[in-house]
């Protein structure tokens, strides 16, 4: 893993992706830190973190997206993958050096707390707090990144396919606005997710006989929960939606609320994407 740590981030420092990464994170960071700290003297970094999350959108996908993608075209995968390392350390170093890159960028924004306290009496536990919430989704951002690169064989292709996955992350607050909360809907939309799900199953095992009787037991489970206890379904689907929804679990620490289980939380988005991203590529290494 060391190896590929060294390798990935010596690639990012010698090229330009990893310097355009910092310069656009550093860039749209310190506009809104001018408008809201510098400008109306505002003493919280809440605020400026908050609004410059939406640069993740775009920074993240193009960081990441050369990750796994750019090795399997050009075919260098086939080294990694016959090489006696194993596809999890190939994986970590990878991250990591993602992860890198990005701590270089917020080491530079932890100096923006220490500036403001020249000019007056600040909390320095809220503003450190609201960067490290920045940091822990940008953390997830790049870990979604990585499997989504795991998923394309063209780097353009991941980033869209990142960009996509964060778009509606970020979306899914509104969405779940949209959608009624009565038992019914939530029963009929977990009815075609259980479907949806039986198709992913069957794309990844080749097997409808198994995928059909996960299928059915699941089918199964929701019907007799509904028809035994119809009011556990009621706002159902937006307690689910909750869980995909990243910027919403970032409002604590926004606000100067060490959040622990919204550290919980990201470090389970990270684990489980780059979990997802492990199993993808082992399943290629032994087609």
């Amino acid at each position: 893993m060391k190896a590929i740590f060294k390798k990935e981030f010596r690639v990012y420092m010698t090229s330009m992706l990893g310097f355009v990464f910092i310069f656009f994170i550093l860039l749209v960071c310190g506009i809104y830190y001018t408008f809201y700290n510098i400008s109306y003297s505002y003493p919280e970094l809440g605020p400026a973190m908050s609004s410059a999350s939406i640069v993740l959108l775009i920074a993240a996908p193009i960081l990441s997206m050369s990750t796994l993608a750019e090795e399997r075209k050009k075919k260098t995968d086939q080294l990694l993958l016959t090489s006696p390392v194993r596809v999890k350390d190939i994986i970590l170093g990878k991250y990591f050096a993602l992860e890198s890159v990005f701590l270089i960028s917020m080491l530079v924004v932890c100096f923006y707390p220490l500036i403001l306290s020249r000019f007056g009496t600040i909390n320095f536990v809220s503003n450190y707090t609201a960067v490290a919430g920045f940091f822990l989704l940008g953390s997830a951002e790049l870990a979604i990144g990585v499997f989504a690169s795991s998923l394309a064989e063209n780097q353009i292709i991941a980033a869209v396919i990142c960009f996509a996955l964060l778009f509606v992350s970020n979306m899914v607050r509104n969405l779940s606005n949209l959608i009624s909360d009565t038992a019914s809907t939530s029963f009929f939309i977990l009815f075609l997710v259980i479907l949806i799900l039986a198709f992913w199953l069957y794309s990844m095992i080749r097997s409808a006989l198994a995928a059909g009787l996960a299928a059915l037991a699941a089918e199964a489970v929701l019907v007799v929960l509904y028809l035994v206890k119809s009011s556990i379904f009621e706002g159902a689907v937006q307690k689910i939606l909750d869980a995909f929804d990243l910027s919403s679990h970032t409002d604590n620490f926004i606000n100067g609320i060490f959040d622990v289980k919204g550290v919980i939380y990201f470090l389970s988005v990270i684990v489980i994407f780059l979990f997802l991203s492990v199993q993808k590529v082992e399943k290629r290494r032994w087609i």
